[in-house]
């Protein structure tokens, strides 16, 4: 049994609240397969919205340090803030894109010759892994965040390739790559979303995130709304296929900071054994984790 912590909803409210060759997981694993420094976790927090890391060391450490493990804006971070976060027992990862190119990124350079058509909703490009040039800066760019002292990276829109197929084989190479230099500095990696096309890739990482398991944000209407009965059966069975895997499985919904649908996300998480985390589509809202609760 797992235990989660549950999220002091009141408090939301109120703040508006590759190939797994080479790239296997080390370090020591737990009985159900989870790497041994994710067996205590029980609350995680997606700190990648706009201000998140604003102000001192102590300042984010007040906003965050609370939680077991954090996701936070690689190229935002400082070392100092990582370390800082770490010291109050979290377990800091460093939040990265590798299937979308950022026009915001000071690597936006370098990756910039390898933009293919814009993603939808978002202000960002798809990422055309199939050159090589744009893998070596992938690549590059993950070390220099590693180096900064994080103790892992989570990895974004690796299901690029649902839209884009025919570069399955490469996400596959890149994210086999990124979890050899990642577990060869001793650090754990996450994906989130693409259950359906990881394949080999689950078996290069510590844990996965997905995304819009009960509420989600629907960017046609501009509002919040539960997720369809047959894509919410779909996380659900995703959620438990990776549970299986041995990876420590999170879920993100997104909603408008109403009591019920807070509620009815961190319900349906911890029944289906992840670890929940609800904010706004901006990720803007800080929940603040309280009571224990009991998850298979």
């Amino acid at each position: 049994m797992r235990r989660v912590l549950l999220f002091c909803l009141a408090c939301a409210v109120a703040a508006v609240t590759g190939c797994s060759t080479g790239g296997e997981r080390s370090g020591p694993r737990t009985e159900d397969g989870t790497d041994g420094r994710l067996s205590s976790v029980e609350t995680w927090a997606f700190a990648v919205g706009d201000g998140s890391l604003d102000g001192s060391a102590d300042e984010v450490c007040e906003r965050w340090g609370g939680y077991d493990l954090l996701v936070i804006d690689a190229e935002d971070a400082s070392p100092g803030v990582i370390a800082a976060l770490q010291h109050s027992g979290t377990i800091v990862l460093g939040y990265m894109s590798v299937g979308t190119i950022e026009p915001w990124r000071s690597w936006y350079p370098q990756l910039r010759p390898y933009a293919l058509d814009p993603m939808d909703d978002w202000d960002e490009y798809y990422t055309d892994i199939s050159q090589a040039g744009c893998r070596t800066a992938l690549l590059g760019i993950a070390a220099e965040q590693l180096d900064k002292g994080f103790d892992g990276l989570f990895l974004d829109n690796v299901d690029m390739i649902e839209t884009h197929p025919g570069l399955a084989d490469e996400m596959a190479s890149v994210v086999g790559d990124l979890a050899r230099i990642t577990h060869d500095r001793g650090g754990l990696l996450f994906a989130q979303n693409g259950a359906p096309v990881l394949g080999d890739i689950v078996g290069s990482l510590d844990g996965w995130n997905r995304e819009d398991v009960t509420w989600t944000y629907d960017f046609g209407t501009a509002d919040y709304r539960r997720v369809e009965e047959r894509e919410h059966r779909t996380a659900l069975a995703e959620i438990e296929r990776m549970r299986s895997r041995g990876l420590l499985v999170l879920s993100t919904d997104y909603t408008e900071g109403d009591r019920a649908s807070l509620d009815e996300c961190v319900q349906v998480a911890v029944g289906a054994g992840a670890l929940p985390y609800v904010s706004d589509i901006t990720l803007s809202r800080v929940p603040r984790p309280i009571e224990p609760l009991d998850a298979p």
